[in-house]
């Protein structure tokens, strides 16, 4: 962090200077001004310093950054992994910035994230992350809602081991967690998709490789996403995200559309700017908005170190000035009036067999169960995408993968495959559509076992009901909303509740329904409040019922039947039918 003075070693300085002058009265020189920060940090020390110099007071995080950045302590690291030795909190909040997240006491052990540009790597590396999580990690791993992967039950010995077998693959993990830009994501079938706009394979590389090569873009003042929509089939949430670019075409041009904001833990979606784009200028706009975010997030409070508060606190267009200052020029603003429809997405493209745009090839959507899939499923998807595909794997933000290029020939025996493996390349409507972050099994801030639950559900429920719609049904542990559960056609937030006056808990959920993402994004309502999690699957059931029998026809959807009615109404509807028994 260049020559600057921490706080104690000023007042070190400072008390010194004191003694000096206290001891025979000699007259010492006064002491020198801290030198102004520099090298690649110094942006972030200034903000920190304006932020001490205006009376505030940094939190935790801010002062373990500046105290010992996490890129300068990997030798640390290694001595702990040798020793065997867990991480006290600043370390562990360190140690994210090599992707390890210790996350006792879930599990007392690591959880490893990577870094995948747009979700796709080839069958090898796949294949190479089976043998990460089989031989340092739990044999197992799970797909995120960021199309990315996390390795789990990583113990301390295997730290900087696991870290350096993954960029042994030619991938890395490096900033996938604590204050950095996270993974970065793009339309799951770029390239190959036959309605597309843009290819986003490209926009996704160049911002991944911008941020690893540049150490000022580490260390936020929080955690910061950015997406790339191409307007394929399958939707990339880019709305859901502090930055996405959206593609679009004015006037027999291709554009991108910048959105900006997002943040649905905290109830908010990304909302238009006026400001459209070319693909070679995504990348300039997106590092002018983070180094914006650099100078002006919040370091004094975490729950409001988002961009979403700055730009409630000084509006779209002020920030919008502050990034055209950055950037040196102004942006480009126009019409929406000019802007064509965008392509419809199919809420199903993720599953099963759909033709690409290249003549004879297909991608197959694989179900996996929430995310997870074991080592020997990995190693056999890779093998499927080897023999019959093109040799990528695709993750999504829907918790799955797609096999693509599998030739029109080879499609029954990649299917045959698949399901050799206990996997499926197909799902009911409600399965499609089931999202679950990690929950209490693996995260100490899930307040119920999400993964498990949604399961649970969705048995219940494909059971009982044949839905002939897709209907998303999200499950997130806590606050964070990993999951995204206000976006969900019904969407589960973990709580716990008491159950007597005794003060007995149990885990259970609150309940929204209504929420939604592309041209019908937005934020779910609240149903139930804090219902147990065995009487969910049953809510979730009823609910869906309700709507088999009185939507106005087979071509409303969930949401559209649900914003027909106020929450309080079809929250008695729904406890009606259970009381009466039907």
């Amino acid at each position: 962090m260049g020559g600057d003075f921490t706080s104690d070693q000023k007042r070190y300085l400072e008390g010194f200077v004191s003694g000096m002058q206290a001891v025979g009265g000699a007259k010492a020189a006064p002491v020198a001004a801290a030198p102004i920060p520099m090298g690649p940090d110094a942006t972030h020390l200034q903000a920190q310093d304006a932020v001490t110099a205006g009376g505030g007071k940094l939190v935790d995080q801010e002062k373990w950054k500046r105290a010992e950045h996490p890129f300068d302590a990997y030798p640390r690291l290694k001595a702990q992994a040798r020793d065997g030795a867990f991480p006290k909190p600043e370390d562990n909040f360190r140690w994210r910035y090599f992707g390890l997240f210790y996350v006792a006491p879930a599990q007392s052990s690591y959880m490893v994230r990577l870094r995948i540009p747009n979700g796709i790597l080839n069958h090898w590396q796949f294949a190479g992350m089976a043998d990460v999580a089989e031989q340092m990690g739990g044999r197992y791993a799970h797909v995120t809602t960021r199309a990315n992967l996390q390795i789990r039950e990583v113990m301390p010995d295997n730290a900087p081991r696991v870290v350096e077998a993954i960029q042994d693959l030619g991938l890395c993990s490096r900033g996938s967690g604590a204050d950095n830009i996270r993974n970065v994501t793009g339309s799951a079938t770029a390239g190959i998709d036959p309605q597309e706009l843009a290819d986003t394979r490209p926009l996704a590389r160049e911002w991944h490789y911008h941020i690893l090569n540049d150490r000022s873009l580490y260390g936020l003042p929080r955690k910061f996403n950015v997406a790339f929509d191409g307007g394929g089939l399958i939707a990339t949430l880019e709305e859901t995200n502090d930055i996405g670019f959206q593609a679009v075409r004015i006037g027999g041009e291709i554009w991108f559309r910048l959105v900006i904001g997002g943040i649905t833990g905290h109830r908010d979606l990304a909302r238009p700017t006026g400001v459209f784009c070319k693909a070679e200028e995504c990348c300039s706009i997106a590092d002018a908005i983070v180094r914006v975010f650099i100078d002006k997030g919040d370091r004094t409070n975490r729950t409001k170190a988002r961009m979403k508060y700055v730009l409630d606190a000084i509006g779209f267009p002020a920030y919008l000035e502050a990034v055209e200052a950055k950037l040196g020029r102004k942006l480009t603003r126009l019409s929406e009036d000019g802007v064509e429809p965008r392509p419809a997405f199919d809420r199903l493209a993720h599953i099963g067999v759909h033709p690409q745009s290249q003549p004879g090839l297909n991608w197959i959507g694989v179900t996996l169960g929430v995310g997870r899939m074991d080592a020997g499923q990995m190693r056999g998807l890779a093998a499927i995408a080897r023999d019959f595909g093109d040799g990528d794997i695709r993750l999504t933000v829907w918790q799955n993968l797609l096999i693509s290029g599998v030739a029109d020939a080879k499609l029954e025996d990649a299917k045959a495959a698949i399901e050799a493996l206990g996997l499926d390349w197909k799902a009911t409507s409600l399965r499609a559509g089931l999202v679950a972050c990690t929950g209490a099994t693996g995260c100490k801030f899930a307040a119920a076992h999400t993964k498990e639950h949604a399961l649970e559900i969705a048995d219940h429920v494909d059971a009982r009901l044949a839905l002939d719609v897709p209907v998303n049904v999200h499950l997130t542990g806590c606050h964070h909303s990993c999951a995204q559960h206000y976006i969900g056609d019904i969407g589960l937030i973990g709580a716990k509740v008491t159950l007597n006056e005794e003060g007995d808990q149990a885990e259970g959920y609150s309940i929204v329904v209504g929420g939604g993402y592309g041209d019908q994004a937005r934020i779910g309502r609240e149903l139930w409040k804090e219902i147990r999690a065995e009487d969910c699957p049953g809510k979730v059931e009823g609910l869906l019922r309700l709507y088999l029998e009185r939507r106005q026809d087979s071509t409303e959807s969930f949401q559209a039947f649900t914003l027909r009615h106020e929450p309080e109404t079809l929250r008695g509807l729904v406890d009606d039918r259970e009381l009466a028994g039907a």
